[in-house]
């Protein structure tokens, strides 16, 4: 059997670690290389108004692990945990169900699609929630901002969050937003880009989590051509904009260890 090609792990730093930890646990040689960095926002007011109004929605959803982790964050002290069989909790992968568990949210209160469904989206919490929302019903999306993004409206990365949006209103609910933590692109300097145009060309696998991320990547790097770069993105829109980019190869698998493995050793 051929040797695994090394994997590019480029998830946030604290997933990319875990991650890597993983796949290096199935014989595969992963390295981190985040193209996204997160941090709190600058400003917390909307976050200590959407805790102290929390009671008047019906759900939550929570884009990421990262929003909920840092959503969580802001909760006040001694608050008991809102979240029960009348205020759902929604995500879109088990990654993020995982979070909600470890800040305390029941597993019977969480909502998110099937692990065996086609893809862990937007559109596959939808299939799952969608009875639950009526006229009046109001969720709250608990979201990320870009640096220098304004907080008062939805990002324009992650179009599977307005998507939902627009299906709650068609619906009759009503959707507020709030940002829970900022992503960033990452600081590189000319070492780090000249590791860039090398993992390029040898043979690595870029698991691309993030269209943002993949973005920052090609703005970091303008002139590097993909050619010959291979990609493993998560989700089939990640996929279509790595061959916009010029991926020279592009296979797609869900987020999940198995899978993700699985995709690696086939290409191999």
């Amino acid at each position: 059997m051929a040797a695994l090609p090394r994997a590019i792990v480029t998830r946030p730093a604290k997933e990319a670690q875990a991650w890597v930890a993983d796949l290096r646990a199935q014989g595969v040689h992963a390295v981190s290389w985040p193209l996204i960095c997160i941090g709190p926002v600058a400003h917390s007011t909307a976050l200590a108004d959407a805790w102290r109004q929390i009671q008047v929605y019906d759900a939550v959803m929570f884009v990421s692990g990262n929003a909920a982790k840092h959503f969580f964050a802001h909760r006040p002290t001694g608050l008991a945990n809102p979240f029960s069989t009348s205020l759902r909790a929604w995500v879109t992968g088990p990654g993020s169900r995982n979070v909600l568990q470890v800040c305390g949210v029941p597993q019977d209160c969480i909502d998110a699609p099937a692990l065996n469904g086609a893809q862990f989206d937007s559109e596959g919490l939808w299939s799952v929630v969608r009875s639950q929302v009526m006229p009046a019903k109001r969720v709250l999306i608990v979201r990320g901002s870009a640096a220098g993004e304004s907080h008062a409206m939805p990002s324009a990365h992650g179009t599977g969050r307005e998507w939902l949006a627009q299906h709650i209103h068609a619906a009759g609910g009503k959707v507020d937003f709030v940002v829970a933590y900022e992503r960033r692109a990452p600081v590189w300097n000319e070492e780090d880009l000249e590791w860039v145009a090398q993992a390029a060309v040898d043979g690595s696998v870029w698991i691309l989590s993030s269209a943002e991320g993949l973005g920052y990547l090609l703005e970091a790097a303008p002139q590097q051509r993909w050619t010959h770069a291979r990609a493993l993105a998560t989700h089939p829109r990640i996929a279509a904009a790595a061959r916009n980019a010029g991926f020279g190869r592009v296979h797609e698998a869900r987020p999940l260890l198995a899978e993700i493995v699985a995709s690696i050793e086939s290409d191999a």
